[in-house]
């Protein structure tokens, strides 16, 4: 396959493939004979933390040595500065050769402004080495935006050594379990949860997932084409992130803490300062990151069920990454996309504990048990929710976002937060 590419992009570049728009640039040979046209192609994504961080860099040199004429110039950031950037840039008409997706609402948007690329006609022979599931986010109506890197699910990664030192000898598989749970370790002083108060899309997981369990998935998917949140179960779910909050579980200091900095919600679990976090399956690489790391003192648990509710335990809540080319972009950056998930290059990122697999055939490359249970329970999967703040347009998922930190730092009732996301999803009709 890396053989073909390359012919493929030697054939397409001095059939004269030089003009570029967008972030990529190009500068034409002169006539026959002539070396392939010079490209520099712009890659934006959020890989901060090792083993992507590196793993990146390297598949990007690798193509570079094959592909002599092509320079990759990435923009690295972290998750709400990449957001921000991406959101300012889209919103001025342009778009990255390459960026990170988490597909959804917010990539549909893009592709409507007309700034990413439709990808079918040129992904057709590729497709089928993906499963079904990790390319949904990325396709609307029959057509192809973009090509997944990740998928998984939002769960809680905990300390087995702080849970049995309050006496905890199993994970909670009720929401009415969890809250005990929380207060046990309380009661042994120890910190039962760390939260990235400042960055508010972890805060949102809460909501969305008790959402899920409540008021069931359907009722997740209705109230996106009837822009109608304010009914009985989402105020349920809202009434029980409030009863979490009011047993006040989180770290000090979390409305003003963020995600992976040292002193972060990642870093507060790996050091060993809270109990658990529910975060999705980047979560071991960026505790190894941004602190010590638990080692094999750090377990997963699904998200509780809840007494009651509509929902069905095997409904997962979480998402991938994957990678669009900007409406604008030179051909280079399509074949570096398909460079980047090539079976031979992908699975090395799944070794690593960098992602799950996206390739049918890759699930014997997972190799930490943790990432192991994480990939079984999609395997299971009876549902799948994308994150709200993806699914849903910007306006929505931001309103979602904003309002369920408000409600955790307790200046919005349950009541308010279906009504604010309510007025902002009817006001996007």
């Amino acid at each position: 396959m890396k053989r073909s590419l390359v012919l493929i992009a030697t054939a397409v570049l001095v059939a004269g493939c030089g003009s570029s728009g967008g972030g990529g640039t190009a500068t034409s040979g002169s006539s026959q004979g002539a070396a392939p046209a010079k490209v520099t192609l712009e890659w934006w994504h959020l890989s901060t933390a090792e083993p992507l961080k590196t793993l990146w860099a390297q598949r990007a040199k690798e193509f570079m040595a094959q592909n002599p004429n092509v320079t990759i110039k990435a923009t690295v950031l972290e998750n709400d500065a990449y957001k921000a950037k991406l959101t300012t840039i889209t919103q001025s008409g342009k778009a990255p050769d390459i960026f990170a997706t988490w597909g959804g609402g917010v990539l549909k948007q893009q592709i409507d402004a007309g700034l990413v690329k439709d990808l079918t006609g040129e992904v057709g022979d590729v497709l089928p080495t993906f499963t079904t599931a990790s390319l949904a986010a990325y396709q609307f109506d029959g057509k192809t935006y973009g090509l997944p890197t990740d998928i998984g699910m939002v769960g809680f990664w905990y300390n087995k050594k702080l849970f049995s030192k309050a006496g905890i000898t199993q994970p909670p598989a009720t929401w009415a379990e969890f809250l005990d749970d929380v207060k046990k370790l309380k009661s042994a002083g120890v910190t039962p949860i760390a939260l990235a108060g400042k960055e508010k899309w972890p805060g949102h997981y809460y909501w969305a997932y008790l959402a899920m369990r409540i008021a069931g998935l359907d009722a997740l998917k209705k109230a996106a084409v009837d822009k109608n949140f304010n009914t009985p179960d989402f105020i349920a779910a809202g009434q029980q992130v409030k009863a979490l909050a009011d047993l006040q579980p989180f770290q000090k200091g979390f409305l003003g803490a963020s995600y992976s900095t040292p002193d972060g919600q990642s870093a507060t679990v790996s050091n060993g300062k809270a109990a658990m976090e529910l975060m999705g399956q980047w979560a071991p690489a960026v505790q190894k990151d941004s602190g010590k790391g638990l080692g094999d003192d750090l377990g997963f648990f699904p998200f509780p069920t809840v007494e009651g509710g509509k929902g069905s335990a095997t409904d997962v809540f979480g998402g991938g990454g994957g990678l669009a080319v900007g409406a604008d972009a030179p051909k280079e950056a399509l074949q570096f996309v398909k460079f980047m998930t090539e079976m031979g290059n992908h699975s090395k990122a799944v070794e690593a504990g960098g992602v799950l697999p996206v390739l049918k055939g890759e699930e014997s490359a997972v190799k930490d048990p943790n990432l192991k249970q994480v990939a079984t329970a999609l395997a299971g999967a009876t549902g799948f929710q994308l994150y709200l703040d993806q699914a849903y347009p910007p306006a929505v998922g931001q309103q979602v976002n904003d309002s369920v930190a408000e409600l955790i730092g307790g200046s919005k009732t349950p009541e308010q937060v279906v009504q604010a996301v309510t007025e902002v999803a009817k006001s996007e009709e």
